[in-house]
């Protein structure tokens, strides 16, 4: 199978880029199963439902979220009827929506999607190693599924490293998100997990993180209240990674880092050119 993940959307940069660019990319890469963090899409602040709508039109299976999940009230109601749109999934029990979904591919194949949120440095949710392992029990890879991704969004590179290696022949890809940067880090586990630490952002990166660099700027030298935070306005740059697996294990055997876009070198999975 031929699996793309890309980082947070932030703003409509990331939107446009997705928007514009997926469709292409799916059939020119003949892919099989698209997941993107949607926590920053809507102003770079959580989702709407247009919003939503508008990513998996594009060619999204699955949409995860984050710590910004519910900074549209609105998403508290409509997660509820979209089933490819994902919260954490070590949230308490009796938030809405779900923290993971087997998802059914255009390809015909079955993907199980996991979104968990870290607990250093985050908000103190329960245990994302549990939560992904009760996921993993009732839907193991090679038996239910034909791919597991798994989508971390978390702070501490360590964290997301320990979720790396403890999945690591239990998933086809564990991916970071949140730091809206992208690692070098990305490679083919010994058990066969492709793992990155930070998948970037789907965004302007002549921003800090996504947003307008002066008010980002002058929060850190004068400390004081300001402007509301509002996303940069520039071209957008895609930012991910590309997974091959081998179809009868659903376990990695190629891993490329995607960039595509202004201000930083671009490099895609040649493997499938």
């Amino acid at each position: 199978m031929r699996l793309l993940f890309l980082g947070d959307i932030v703003g409509r940069p990331g939107r446009n880029a997705v928007i514009e660019r997926l469709p292409g990319l799916r059939d020119r890469w003949r892919l099989d199963c698209v997941v993107i963090n949607g926590e920053n899409s809507a102003g770079g602040f959580g989702i709407n439902e247009a919003i939503c709508e508008e990513i998996l039109a594009a060619g999204a299976d699955a949409i995860t979220l984050g710590n910004h999940s519910w900074d549209q009230r609105e998403t508290l109601v409509f997660i509820e009827r979209q089933p490819r749109l994902l919260r954490p999934a070590n949230y308490p029990a009796g938030t809405p929506g779900r923290g993971a979904n087997l998802i059914d591919t255009r390809s015909g194949h079955r993907v199980l999607v996991v979104n968990v949120m870290g607990r250093l440095y985050m908000d103190p949710l329960d245990d994302p190693f549990a939560a992904v392992d009760r996921e993993l029990e009732t839907c193991p890879m090679g038996q239910v599924a034909d791919a597991v991704i798994i989508d971390v969004h978390a702070e501490a590179t360590s964290e997301k490293e320990a979720m790396g290696h403890y999945f690591d022949g239990r998933a086809s890809l564990v991916v970071g998100t949140h730091t809206h940067v992208p690692t070098a880090d990305h490679r083919v586990l010994p058990g066969g997990t492709a793992y990155m630490s930070d998948a970037g952002m789907c965004g302007d990166y002549d921003s800090v993180l996504g947003m307008q660099k002066e008010e980002s700027i002058r929060r850190f030298i004068q400390k004081t209240p300001g402007a509301r935070m509002e996303p940069a306005l520039g071209e957008g740059t895609l930012s991910g990674i590309a997974v091959e697996t081998d179809d009868r294990t659903g376990l990695a055997v190629r891993v490329a880092a995607l960039r595509l876009g202004p201000n930083l070198e671009e490099t895609w999975p040649r493997f499938w050119d």
